[in-house]
């Protein structure tokens, strides 16, 4: 599925929560369905700077090109905000998400409801999954 049709789905599920308390509560039971990931990965390299909260993303390349990633929270908002952003970024190929617009974030208001530090914080997750992104687009010589 690409960026924009999985960004899309999203929209589109937020839509049906038009109060603010809903679409927090939703955002948490995301991120409470959000594997965990191995106690080896909470290193300082993968730790997220500029987050309120510690979050953890660590990424690598499978065999189709395309980057998986996984992350972790301490803060089940931030946990949830996450596996939003996993779902629309993992499983595709480095250009493909250095060429996406994510659009969802603003589309479903989550910017302009977060605090100043979470809204850095998603900036920070955002700008580190992009550069994994280039990382591995300029491994593979593309």
């Amino acid at each position: 599925m690409s960026i924009n049709n999985i960004q899309d789905e999203i929209i589109e599920e937020f839509e049906g929560l038009t109060d603010w308390m809903d679409r927090y509560a939703y955002i948490i039971e995301l991120g409470g369905q959000l594997s965990p990931i191995a106690e080896s990965l909470k290193t300082p390299e993968n730790l997220i700077e500029g987050c309120q909260s510690r979050v953890w993303i660590h990424a690598q390349l499978n065999n189709e090109g395309k980057i998986v990633f996984e992350a972790d929270s301490d803060a089940m908002i931030v946990k949830g905000i996450v596996a939003l952003l996993l779902r629309v970024l993992s499983y595709q190929k480095p250009e493909d998400i250095l060429d996406s617009e994510l659009y969802f974030i603003d589309n479903i208001g989550l910017k302009e409801h977060l605090s100043p530090t979470r809204s850095n914080g998603l900036v920070a997750m955002v700008k580190q999954m992009r550069m994994y992104a280039l990382a591995f687009k300029t491994l593979k010589g593309n």
